[in-house]
């Protein structure tokens, strides 16, 4: 790896730990040589996330649409001056990443643009590109071109990455509203929402998690425990989450302390250790 190469990386994994310590912590107990490559992924995505969340400018669209053209500019030379584009470029270039999946996460964020009701097809259409097809660039990361076992856990990986973006719309829900003016369960009214509302929700949530949990059991070691981590923390949120009134949601924005994380993944390597996750 050049000192190009490096110090791209390590602004990937900078903006990784910096916004996420959950996400880190699962990266950290993956085998060493998928660490870089998802530290590349999340900043990718982060970065993405913050164009259209957090910098509350007139021109967020014209910054996203920069950001795709520079991020296939980047791909097809294999080379970037943004350092989180350049560490992203290899991965997709090292583990044929298929670009469809950049430009469906990609149309995803620039939804986020845009003033919408979510219907059901809306709604899944979200997830698809938000958080699903990120589960495949990391899978085709953990398969390191294994087709069949890629193919095999392909609607696994998507049913987790799509749990794992309902808890956060779950989570969020007070500040999406208050703050972005998003709502993207279908159909919710906010002044609504109640205990049936949130069992319904709740549901989905445990279904996806449940088809996530089956294709955890069948990644390579390598990979297995790192996963399972971050199966854990996000299961544990779930849990927290469903055992609180509507209310409290919409007060404040449920966490796990980091103390808490520490513990789970303690647990969690113990059961994995003995192969108990079952």
């Amino acid at each position: 790896m050049t000192q190009f190469e490096q110090v791209s990386m390590r602004c990937s994994r900078m903006a990784t730990q910096r916004y996420s310590t959950s996400f880190t912590l699962g990266i950290k107990s993956l085998a060493k040589r998928f660490r870089n490559p998802v530290y590349a992924i999340y900043g990718f995505v982060r970065f993405a996330d913050e164009i259209v969340d957090t910098f509350n400018r007139k021109d967020n669209a014209e910054l996203l649409a920069e950001f795709r053209k520079d991020t296939f500019q980047a791909i097809e030379r294999g080379i970037s001056l943004n350092p989180i584009l350049n560490s992203f470029q290899k991965v997709v270039n090292d583990y044929s990443i298929d670009h469809e999946l950049i430009e469906t996460f990609l149309d995803s964020m620039e939804m986020d643009l845009k003033d919408l009701k979510y219907s059901q097809q809306l709604y899944e259409q979200y997830i698809l590109g938000s958080a699903e097809v990120v589960g495949l660039m990391c899978l085709r990361v953990f398969t390191e071109g294994d087709r069949e076992t890629y193919d095999k856990l392909k609607h696994n990986a998507m049913k987790l990455g799509s749990a794992f973006q309902k808890i956060n719309f779950l989570r969020d829900l007070r500040s999406d509203y208050r703050e972005l003016g998003r709502v993207y369960f279908p159909h919710l009214n906010m002044s609504e929402f109640d205990e049936a509302n949130k069992k319904a929700i709740e549901a989905d949530i445990q279904a996806d998690f449940s088809l996530g949990f089956q294709g955890i059991k069948q990644l390579p070691k390598s990979a297995r425990f790192g996963v399972y981590v971050a199966y854990v923390y996000y299961y544990a949120l779930f849990k927290k989450i469903s055992s609180l009134p509507p209310a409290r949601i919409l007060e404040e924005r449920i966490r796990i302390p980091n103390s808490k994380k520490y513990s789970l993944i303690l647990s969690s390597y113990v059961r994995h250790s003995l192969n108990m996750i079952k």
